[in-house]
């Protein structure tokens, strides 16, 4: 079997699971090469091995980075100014509490009827039309939306932040190199824009709130609010809309699972939405770092050795789940790791998430009932985000609902 887990060109019509298989009964702690002399990395491909590894922050550090690839010293600024997901405790606790009780479950549940609102209105604006890029026009404009209102942000400029993240998120072979540093230096750019003016005119938003919260008796950093923002702009918009455009997509290639959750759309959701994140994954991979010698499975591992924990190789593990590879919209149980495992790392907006996937998945459902691809979906290049990044589909047009706003 090759095994290439860094080929942007692996991701082509989903995540790798013939090389996540191979693995996890052959080799499910795996010496994985990187390109241009990296040091290479250990790939974690079982279930059990991804959450011990999750809930031992001790031993497994999210510092330096969760990403694979390790910035070269001469462009690493001068600064001890960290994003929070590349934190650990105690200071990954103190930034996370900044934000948290925007995240918890009674604020999603509050917010839940103006997240139903917007996917009603995103409906409303594609349903007489008759077609659309299922990506661009439904599933990335909720989450776009809810995170800009979170923020304080005009809607729309919600939509041109994601477009910056998906060209971060892209592979440097598919996008290139300096676009991708473009990219970043457009999003703090705004992120510097945005900080200026709730400085000068604060209001109820996270942003505000950033700004004016402290850390160890200090205000947060320039850089720091940036690496906030990005990350906030980043992750609150990547589930939501990866998992409705592929769950969507897995539904229709699967006509007897998407009918048997249409027959019961309420009762069947919430089962639905979990085995939906079970069998998408849309976060690929999450990347930790050993502090200590230490051993995965029979493995020894090395102080300073990358660990990288592969969401979606765990979450078709058959020693876990049965029929790892069917799509059941009523399974139960469904322990999965879409969110990360439990532990300090566990997704905050996991909870917002899933109403938001909800809401969204609620008005396809019932309002589009008859919709089908009309070409190849044009999925996201990287190894890093898992989902389409077009999807054109047609169905019969509608009537708009006219939504309040």
């Amino acid at each position: 079997m090759d095994i290439d887990l860094l080929a942007a060109k692996s991701y082509d019509g989903g995540q790798p699971h013939d090389q996540f298989r191979w693995l996890r009964e052959h080799d499910p702690v795996h010496r994985h090469p990187e390109p241009d002399g990296g040091p290479g990395y250990w790939a974690i491909t079982r279930y059990d091995d991804v959450r011990a590894i999750s809930r031992n922050h001790a031993v497994f550090s999210n510092e330096p980075s969760i990403m694979i690839g390790d910035v070269p010293a001469r462009d690493v600024p001068i600064s001890d100014d960290k994003m929070m997901l590349m934190c650990d405790p105690p200071k990954q606790t103190q930034l996370r509490r900044l934000v948290s009780g925007s995240f918890t479950p009674r604020a999603a549940r509050a917010l839940a009827p103006r997240i139903e609102r917007l996917a009603t209105q995103i409906v409303d604006e594609v349903a007489p039309r008759g077609e659309c890029d299922f990506v661009a026009d439904v599933a990335g404009e909720l989450p776009s939306y809810v995170i800009a209102e979170l923020l304080g942000l005009p809607l729309d400029d919600g939509r041109k932040l994601y477009e910056l993240t998906e060209t971060i998120h892209s592979s440097a072979e598919a996008v290139g190199q300096e676009a991708q540093i473009a990219a970043g230096i457009e999003m703090f750019s705004y992120a510097a824009r945005v900080a200026a003016d709730k400085r000068a005119n604060p209001g109820d938003d996270l942003a505000s709130t950033l700004l004016q919260s402290e850390v160890d008796g200090k205000r947060l950093t320039d850089m720091e609010f940036n690496l906030f923002f990005m990350l906030l702009v980043d992750a609150g918009g990547d589930t939501t809309r990866n998992l409705v455009a592929a769950g969507m997509l897995a539904l229709l290639e699967r006509p007897d699972e998407l009918a048997r959750l249409r027959a019961d759309v309420e009762g069947l959701l919430p089962t639905a939405r979990e085995e939906l994140l079970r069998f998408t994954s849309p976060v690929v991979y999450m990347r930790r770092t050993a502090t200590r010698d230490t051993e995965i499975g029979d493995q020894a591992v090395r102080e300073g050795e990358k660990v990288v924990l592969y969401y979606g190789a765990a979450n078709r593990d058959a020693a876990v789940f049965d029929e790892p590879d069917r799509l059941d919209v009523g399974r139960t149980p469904n322990h999965h790791v879409a969110f990360g495992a439990t532990g300090a790392h566990f997704c905050l907006g996991a909870q917002l998430a899933r109403v938001e996937i909800d809401a969204m998945l609620r008005e396809v459902l019932l309002r589009m009932p008859d919709l089908e691809l009309t070409a190849e979906p044009e999925w996201l290049p990287s190894n890093f985000i898992s989902g389409p990044r077009t999807m054109p589909v047609r169905f019969t047009p509608g009537k708009r609902t006219e939504a309040a706003a």
